[in-house]
């Protein structure tokens, strides 16, 4: 790999319905990034919601199907790394379909408990404790299971 467009080519497939290019310029759902790299500069990164769930529920039906075509007979369970994006806005999309949760770092336990608090989770849902233990993160995750 050469070049930034190779990386790219060999990681996404394009093209894509929410991507257009108009006059030389690169569009997303019909709106004019280069626009907003005017106004806000970059980086510039894209969360796009639907793309979210739509992800959610293919890796679900890849596993659901796979687990039936070998007669697993175990049970798929999905849990979404908080790591990958601690936005809200992407916490309550991943929510949505019926997830659970892994965590890795201590950072990430408030932001549980505040899930927990305004009811998008219960004690129900998985918390998959991953990463190095630190003390802080210990510490979280024992208040976490003590309240």
């Amino acid at each position: 790999m050469k070049s930034y467009r190779e990386l790219i080519e060999q990681t996404f497939e394009f093209p894509q319905k929410e991507f257009k290019m108009r006059d030389h310029e690169l569009l997303f759902n019909d709106v004019p990034l280069m626009d907003i790299i005017r106004e806000y500069g970059t980086p510039l990164k894209l969360t796009y919601l639907p793309r979210i769930s739509e992800n959610i529920r293919f890796t679900q039906a890849t596993f659901n199907n796979a687990i039936e075509r070998f007669k697993y007979n175990g049970k798929y369970t999905y849990c979404y790394c908080t790591k990958s994006s601690h936005f809200s806005f992407v916490l309550d999309e991943a929510l949505k379909n019926d997830v659970h949760i892994e965590t890795s770092s201590s950072f990430d336990i408030p932001i549980v408990r505040s899930l927990y608090e305004k009811g998008k989770v219960t004690k129900d849902t998985y918390l998959i404790c991953n990463g190095f233990k630190m003390p802080l993160y210990t510490r979280y995750i024992t208040e976490l299971l003590n309240d």
